[in-house]
């Protein structure tokens, strides 16, 4: 499959530059494979379309890790941690990379080996205090930084939030059949394609934990409904693998066969993205691009705290 592929069009004015005033009154696109039928809900529907499948939800958090700091020349810098190393080390992206140096400190952060690709390895001085790392879409400051976490979210561990999940409300959550799982947004979640073929794009891969229970319980399910394509990539590295720990690179394009995730949740993702692929290997090449048409015509919120979609 070529990047190229994974085009389309989107007015800026329906980037979501705030969350909806209430987590579960974004709007729900509902697209039932099976049929080809396509509903207009509320996200607040949500039970009534899902039956009794096992909801599984990621639990991570967000840590507060985009860093503006100031060089020992004056000039500013950013950071946002990516993934700890131990010991107070991390990985971190960071600009502008270029001019920065190994050795060169930052305030707290002390550069310490340049990775590639905007990559380096820092050390911290004790815990990140830094800002809630909103995408470089969002222009609008965040009022309320807990509108960037789920009402669930309980491991310290990401450098990004898991966007469909943001979309439960406690009640919400408490009608539903839920299980959870774990992995932490890195690196791979949110960095863009720049490759033509996407069997070119490499995958640093992400952190991950399932407990034995928990994966007992989803290996048993009747049906399995996926809050988000971090949640989906779980799933079906162990669902192949097997290990209930460790990293996943697993890159999910079109002809990808899916064993344990039987539906669908997800918001709207960036063109050229490997979430929109994941969605696309999910539903459709074909599907998904009506869908994102229909959305656009339909004026849904697009991205991190846009509107969702359920895929039965």
């Amino acid at each position: 499959m070529r990047s190229s592929e994974l085009d389309y069009d989107l007015p800026p004015e329906l980037i979501a530059q705030r969350p909806a005033d209430r987590r579960d009154g974004s709007r729900l696109l509902v697209f039932d494979r099976a049929t080809g039928a396509v509903r207009h809900r509320l996200f607040a529907d949500l039970p009534a379309e899902l039956g009794d499948s096992l909801v599984v939800i990621n639990d991570t958090k967000v840590v507060p890790a985009r860093l503006h700091l100031v060089r020992e020349t004056g000039g500013q810098a950013e950071v946002l941690l990516l993934e700890p190393l131990g010991a107070g080390v991390w990985e971190a992206l960071a600009r502008p990379s270029r001019r920065l140096r190994a050795g060169e400190r930052l305030g707290p952060v002390e550069l310490l080996e340049s990775l590639g690709e905007g990559r380096w390895r820092i050390r911290l001085d004790g815990e990140p205090e830094g800002e809630p790392p909103l995408p470089p879409y969002i222009h609008e400051p965040l009022a309320d930084a807990a509108r960037y976490q789920t009402v669930y979210a309980s491991d310290p561990g990401s450098a990004a939030a898991p966007t469909a999940g943001l979309h439960f409300t406690p009640e919400l959550l408490a009608s539903l059949d839920v299980e959870r799982v774990t992995l932490h947004v890195g690196l791979d979640t949110f960095r863009p394609l720049a490759v033509d073929e996407l069997n070119d794009h490499e995958l640093h891969g992400e952190r991950y934990r399932v407990a034995p229970d928990a994966w007992a319980r989803i290996e048993a399910a009747k049906s399995v409904l996926a809050v988000g394509t971090t949640t989906v990539r779980v799933l079906e590295t162990i669902a192949s693998a097997g290990d209930l720990a460790g990293r996943t690179s697993l890159f999910i394009l079109p002809g990808f066969e899916f064993r344990r995730v039987d539906t669908l949740l997800t918001n709207f993702h960036l063109p050229r993205s490997t979430l929109l692929a994941l969605v696309m290997a999910f539903a459709g090449v074909d599907a998904v691009r009506d869908l994102y048409e229909l959305a656009i015509e339909e004026e849904y919120r697009f991205y991190s705290f846009g509107d969702a979609m359920l895929i039965l």
